[in-house]
């Protein structure tokens, strides 16, 4: 093995482990909106903030984290397929089964890793938690009442929903097709990944839903010369 394909795959391992630290800190931003939660129970039982601004600011809370977790796997996709594109010009056809097969293909572009997953759950859970305890709590007991009683503050927490769903649509969509503009014009040196099986531990585009930018025709790799 060459000094350069050897000191390559160190800084890999290394690199595996800076992405753990990374995906460590993550976690903070659900922690954050769990103690939201708690911190608005307080206050609502203190009568400090009304239950509607209280749901609200809930709902506000699990939309930025909803919105941080878009954007940050966008981020882990781009990079992974930066570090893939990079890979190729060291690494082997072979190498696909000796070390590992993800840089033989690029990850699908609406494709979550499973941290991420995890925490979009938690935070899609929390808001709809809160908008149905705000439903049960102010709504069911009056919505048979005359339209006269009707109180604008009831409806806030449908209303931030409502322009965070907007927001959340429009942002997924333009990260998705930013991590498709990438691939577009930066798709790497294809691969030949005949006897690869890839699916739930690497998602990719299958054929017949990449025509718009298809990868070009499939050829081992070469270690690049140095």
């Amino acid at each position: 093995m060459s000094d350069d394909r050897k000191e390559f795959l160190g800084k890999m391992y290394d690199q595996m482990f800076n992405d753990i630290d990374t995906h460590i800190l993550v976690v903070w931003q659900s922690v954050g909106v769990v103690i939201g939660a708690f911190a608005v129970f307080a206050l609502v039982e203190k009568n400090i903030i009304p239950i509607d601004f209280a749901c609200s600011l809930m709902i506000l809370l699990s939309a930025w984290l909803i919105a941080n977790l878009y954007d940050a796997s966008y981020w882990y996709n781009r990079n992974l397929a930066i570090i893939a594109n990079i890979e190729r010009q060291f690494l082997k056809s072979a190498d696909l089964k000796e070390i590992h097969y993800y840089f033989g293909q690029h990850r699908k572009k609406s494709a979550m890793f499973t941290h991420l997953k995890i925490q979009y759950a938690l935070g899609l859970g929390i808001a709809v938690l809160f908008v149905c305890y705000h439903f049960v709590l102010r709504v069911l007991p009056g919505i048979h009442e005359p339209i006269r009683n009707f109180e604008f503050t009831r409806s806030l927490p449908y209303l931030v929903g409502g322009a965070a769903a907007v927001f959340l649509w429009y942002l997924r969509r333009n990260r998705i097709r930013s991590y498709d503009e990438f691939l577009k014009n930066s798709p790497g040196i294809s691969v030949n990944t005949h006897g690869i099986s890839y699916g739930v531990g690497h998602p990719i585009e299958r054929p017949g839903t990449q025509a718009k930018n298809p990868d070009p025709p499939k050829q081992d790799v070469k270690v690049s010369k140095r």
